[in-house]
């Protein structure tokens, strides 16, 4: 008998094609991971964000101020979102994550200009993502010394020789040494729980079928909303123990400034932490089997992450991808999250976020709570 036989290594590799043609999950799981993350990081990723929201401070109203706002528009990085407001408004748009820079003109400076005084010109910066706005903040800077040349003509020709006509002052908010584990650590925080929420909770009903235990469970009298709320409660307390956790290690290890109130952020991790549980839930009465409960969630988990503006920048993605991002729950947790750490955002900064995790909950229990029914059946 020889050791080793080429046609019963191609009847085996075979099979092997055979089985995986007949495993719908996993076939789909080898063409549509690949294809998912080409589409992806393909047209949704971009490191480099452009037409960022900006908010104008202008009591000055000159053609100096005017030829300077345009330039900033035209650079492409910058984008107006409204006429100028006072400046608690504009402060209150960049602390609500309306906005990423605040442009503030002081009250005297086209007169300030015309005497060659270089005055001031402060831009405001939303720095808790410091990916997001260092391009930006460098245009920023290189434009003092190229937008008012047409301007400065004739008798203020020779104001201030080889200085800038104005000093761009840049004042970076909420993150001012642009420490990247100030962004990164608390996102963290809404990876992990759906990670872990959804995979958990996307094996316990196959789980229930593959061991056999389920039978059991039906011979009870139990409602399927009391078993799917009876296995959900037991990984909420599992989510809590991980926000503890990752909380007190940012904080140890990172240094991670905690502004707002912690009690507001654990009320406000029950509805993500929901919302998870209720998605894995759902995964598990679609799937046959654990590995393809598995599969489902990381379909799931995926994309959340990669839209969500956890490792890119969400402002640099293209509409499409920002609108399919703001479907996914831990978008609007990560808003919350760095918001009440590194803002000190209290609930009506937040609530906004809350609304669409708690919509996406409801709907996905619903779809869940049917499905088990099937299940059943």
């Amino acid at each position: 008998m020889k050791l080793f036989s080429f046609p019963r290594l191609f009847a085996i590799i075979s099979k092997e094609f055979i089985q995986m043609r007949r495993d719908k999950a996993t076939f789909a799981m080898i063409i549509g991971i690949p294809l998912l993350q080409l589409i992806l990081f393909g047209y949704a990723i971009n490191t480099n964000p452009r037409f960022l929201p900006t908010a104008i401070v202008n009591p000055d109203y000159s053609g100096f101020s005017r030829r300077i706002l345009t330039a900033m528009e035209n650079s492409t990085y910058f984008r107006f979102i409204s006429p100028a407001v006072s400046e608690a408004e504009a402060l209150d748009l960049i602390k609500r994550g309306k906005v990423q820079f605040v442009v503030n003109f002081p009250i005297n400076f086209s007169h300030d200009l015309v005497k060659g005084l270089r005055p001031r010109l402060l831009l405001e910066a939303d720095a808790t993502d410091p990916a997001a706005t260092s391009r930006a903040l460098s245009v920023f800077n290189d434009l003092a010394s190229l937008v008012l040349k047409e301007e400065l003509i004739g008798p203020l020709k020779n104001l201030n020789p080889g200085a800038t006509p104005y000093e761009p002052v840049i004042h970076a908010i909420y993150n001012p040494l642009a420490i990247t584990a100030y962004n990164i650590v608390p996102g963290l925080l809404g990876v992990v729980l759906t990670m872990t929420m959804v995979i958990i909770t996307a094996l316990v009903l196959t789980r229930e079928f593959e061991r056999g235990t389920m039978e059991n469970l039906l011979a009870t009298p139990v409602k399927p909303l009391e078993v799917m709320v009876g296995k959900i409660i037991p990984y909420i307390i599992v989510g809590y123990t991980q926000v503890s956790l990752i909380l007190i290690m940012a904080k140890i290890l990172f240094g991670v400034p905690m502004q707002g109130s912690i009690i507001l952020l654990f009320i406000l991790c029950l509805p993500f932490i929901a919302a998870n549980l209720s998605m894995g839930l759902t995964f598990s009465t679609v799937a046959t089997n654990q590995l393809q409960a598995v599969q489902s969630a990381m379909f799931f988990f995926l994309p959340s992450m990669l839209l969500s503006g956890f490792m890119f920048p969400f402002r640099g993605m293209p509409e499409w991808a920002q609108w399919v991002g703001n479907l996914f729950p831990l978008t609007h947790f990560l808003i919350i999250v760095r918001g009440i750490l590194l803002k000190g955002n209290g609930f009506m900064e937040v609530w906004r976020e809350v609304i669409p995790i708690l919509i996406f909950t409801l709907i996905v229990m619903l779809i869940s709570f049917k499905r088990y029914r099937q299940t059943l059946d």
